[in-house]
Order: C-alpha cells, then sequence, then structure tokens
C-alpha cells in the first residue's frame, strides 16, 4: 500500500514566495509598459496633448499666484496693524465715577501714581506715557490764530506709538525734567501752517499766552485717518507742560508696551486689574491691545484666500474637462489599437489603468509646468525689484494634488470606455 508523505512546509514555502516575485515582476512589467505607451502616446499627439495641458498650467499657477496674493495682502495689513504698536497696551478710564468735595459727581480718572505702580509692579514694561488731552487755539506770529488738539506726553510717547521724526527731533528728559516750552507737529498740521515740516523747526506759537518753540515734526508710522488719539491738528508736548493748559494732573489714558507680544495679553489683566483696585468700586477702566485685531485680520485673510483658492480651482475643473473629452477623442482614434491589445491577452485593468496613466500624466505634466511657473512669478519680482512678495510654497502641494486628482476623476470615463470596448468589434473598426 503506497503511503503518501505530508507536503514539506519549506517547499511550500518556497513555492509561495516563487508566485509572489512572478506577480511582483508582472505588476512590474505590466506599469512600465503602461508608463512607456502613455509616453508613446504623447509623442505621437504633441500639439493636442500641449493644448488640452495649457489649461492645467493656468490653473495650477493661478493657485499658486492666489495663495501668492492672499498672503502678500495678509502680510500687508498685519504689517499695517503691527506698526501701529504690537506690543501696546492703551489703559482708558471707561465710566464710573466718585462724589467730590461739593457732593457733585467727578470722573473717576488714573493718575501718574497709578501709572507708577503699574511700572513697578508689572513685569516686561519697557516703556510708558501718561497722556493729557486739551483742544485750543494756535495764535501765529502774524496773529492769524488755528485750532489744534494738544496732547501731553512723555518722550517715551515716541517709542510706545513708534511715531516718526520727519525733521527737528522729538522732546527728550531733559525737556520733561526743565519743563521747556517745546512742541512737536503733527506733519499735516506742519504743512498746512508753514507749508514744509522743515520751515515748522524753531518757529513760535503762542497757546494760553504761554509761547511754545518748534523742535520737531512727526508722523504715525501709517496713517490712522483720525481713527487714532491722534488727528492732522495735533501738537505733543511734554506732558510736564501740559498741566499748565488742563489744570489738573488727573489721565484718562496710559500707554504702556512690554518686550514681546506674547506678553501683552497677560500684562494688560495685570493692568486692568491692579488699577481697579487702586479705585472706587464701579469704576471701570478698559486695557485695548492690538492682539485680537490682528488675530482677526488674520483669520478674515486666512479666509478669503481660501475662498479665492476654490475659485482659482474652477480653472482647473474646466482644464479636466478639456482632458477628459481629448482622451474620449484618443479613445475613439485608437479603437482598433485597443482591439490588437486584447487580442494578444490585454485584460480590461490594464487596459483601463494605460488610459487613466495617460490622463494623470497629462494633468500632472500642467500642473508641474504650472506650479513652476507660479512659484517663479514672486520669485522673480522679488529678483528683479525691491519688494518682497511671500513665495505660496504650500500651495504646490496641493496644485499638485488637485492637479492629480483632476486627471484621475476626469480620467476615468475615457478608461472605462476604452476599456468595455469588445475586442471583436474593435478589430473590425476601419
Amino acid at each position: 500500500m503506497a503511503t503518501i508523505s505530508p507536503p514539506n512546509p519549506e517547499t511550500h514555502k518556497r513555492s509561495s514566495s516563487f508566485d509572489s516575485t512572478l506577480d511582483s515582476a508582472h505588476k512590474t512589467m505590466v506599469f512600465g509598459e503602461v508608463v512607456s505607451l502613455a509616453l508613446d502616446s504623447f509623442r505621437a499627439g504633441k500639439a493636442r496633448f500641449l493644448l488640452t495641458m495649457l489649461g492645467m498650467v493656468i490653473g495650477s499657477a493661478s493657485i499658486i499666484l492666489t495663495v501668492v496674493v492672499g498672503q502678500t495682502g495678509k502680510q500687508y495689513a498685519l504689517d499695517a496693524i503691527s506698526s501701529l504698536g504690537p506690543n501696546k497696551i492703551e489703559m482708558q478710564y471707561s465710566g464710573g465715577s466718585v462724589i467730590g468735595p461739593d457732593n457733585t459727581a467727578q470722573p473717576d480718572n488714573m493718575t501718574r501714581e497709578d501709572m507708577q505702580a503699574v511700572v513697578d509692579s508689572v513685569p516686561g514694561i519697557i516703556a510708558y506715557s501718561p497722556m493729557l488731552e486739551d483742544h485750543e487755539r494756535i495764535s501765529m506770529g502774524d496773529g492769524t490764530t488755528k485750532d489744534s488738539m494738544l496732547l501731553g506726553v512723555s518722550p517715551q510717547y515716541k517709542d510706545v506709538r513708534g511715531l516718526v521724526t520727519v525733521a527737528g527731533r522729538f522732546f527728550d528728559d531733559q525737556d520733561a525734567t526743565a519743563h521747556a516750552k517745546v512742541a512737536v507737529l503733527n506733519l499735516p498740521l506742519a504743512e498746512k501752517l508753514y507749508g514744509s515740516p522743515q520751515a515748522a523747526i524753531d518757529q513760535d506759537i503762542t497757546i494760553k499766552s504761554i509761547q511754545l518753540r518748534i523742535v520737531g515734526v512727526f508722523k504715525e508710522s501709517i496713517n490712522t485717518y483720525g481713527q487714532s488719539e491722534i488727528n492732522d491738528d495735533t501738537l505733543l508736548i511734554p506732558y510736564e507742560v501740559a498741566r499748565y493748559f488742563t489744570g489738573k494732573e488727573d489721565l484718562k489714558e496710559i500707554f504702556f508696551r512690554v518686550r514681546e507680544s506674547s506678553m501683552v495679553e497677560s500684562a494688560a489683566k495685570q493692568i486692568t486689574t491692579l488699577i481697579t483696585n487702586r479705585h472706587r468700586p464701579g469704576s471701570v477702566y478698559r486695557a485695548q491691545t492690538f492682539t485680537e485685531i490682528l488675530k482677526t485680520a488674520e483669520s478674515i485673510s486666512n479666509d478669503l484666500t481660501a475662498v479665492l483658492i476654490l475659485a482659482a480651482t474652477i480653472t482647473l475643473i474646466v482644464s479636466g474637462v478639456g482632458i477628459m473629452n481629448s482622451m474620449l477623442a484618443n479613445v475613439s482614434s485608437r479603437i482598433r489599437e485597443i482591439g490588437i491589445r486584447k487580442a494578444l491577452g490585454a485584460t480590461r485593468r490594464e487596459i483601463r489603468l494605460q488610459f487613466l496613466t495617460e490622463a494623470v500624466f497629462l494633468s500632472l505634466s500642467g500642473g508641474i509646468v504650472g506650479t513652476l511657473l507660479g512659484i517663479s512669478v514672486p520669485l522673480l519680482i522679488g529678483f528683479l525689484t525691491p519688494f518682497k512678495i511671500p513665495v505660496g510654497w504650500q500651495a504646490a502641494p496641493i496644485a499638485l494634488a488637485t492637479s492629480v486628482l483632476v486627471g484621475v476623476i476626469f480620467g476615468t470615463v475615457p478608461a472605462n470606455r476604452a476599456a468595455g470596448l469588445d475586442p471583436v468589434e474593435t478589430l473590425k473598426y476601419e
């Protein structure tokens, strides 16, 4: 009686390994053949494929340039807001009152003692300034008068607010200590009174019989169009001198500047708590910073950029329709070739893969060219001009991935049509 020997596990393992290697080699040969056929098809119809690819070039470049435009606008807006003082904290008295000696309600304004307490207690403050505000008429040397807004500030106010000295100089600590009768004019006011900032230097003006010497002309680092405490008719004088005009030392606003923008929010909370605790219950003090404004501006810019990118993808969708039409025409012109390939043993999967690869190759080629074109534009502008435009590097993967996706989506219909053709009918096709 014959005995049947059990299967050798080692022999089975070698057989499975061989089959796996053979299958892998077959797939590799199939894919290599598909890529080779796609390249041959591209070379056979260069003009048609280049024209079809042009839409993908424009679409991909549009996505990159849309991101560039969005980032440029975002950076400009953030820089404009930051130039007003990203590290600035503006404390304001918002409401509440105390009962005065004559039983009348009086504003519970802040004081210089509040400011000094903040400087002594809150870490990270590198500059600070009180502010007194008064509205007076300036008397010129020729007898004419002009309405103006007078702000009494400290020399550090220039750094806190990021002001730019256009002509002359800003008053310093020595001027403040000596109660020097000096003034610094806003640029529009200097031009209105004297024609130019240089002509205003060393001129004398009189306010309430007090003669002031103009030592400088300033401007804001970015025009706030009167939306800040400074307007076109503003002149700055030392805080110590401003008390002569207002007759009081109460402060409605105090400006602080911290070392880093990351410290702004925590410092603002500490300052608000400290000043509130130093005054009567019910008095309200508010810290105004640019942190929330910066976050809001950045969020709006990102949303607008996303909307613009979605609009740019419409170009890619239109290009995808062009690719589908081109590939359908390509299938129609190669029906006999498809029949011969099927007769030689090509499967539906291989035929489908061939035409899908051609569609993806077409869209991806256009995507690569368009991406390079979109990136090169801001680089070229930055090289040839002094303008530094951000390059939308992060949009490159989006453009390339979208190009592949467009090729797959719009290449599926032509690929399925080619794979579904009857081999007998295709061989009869003339």
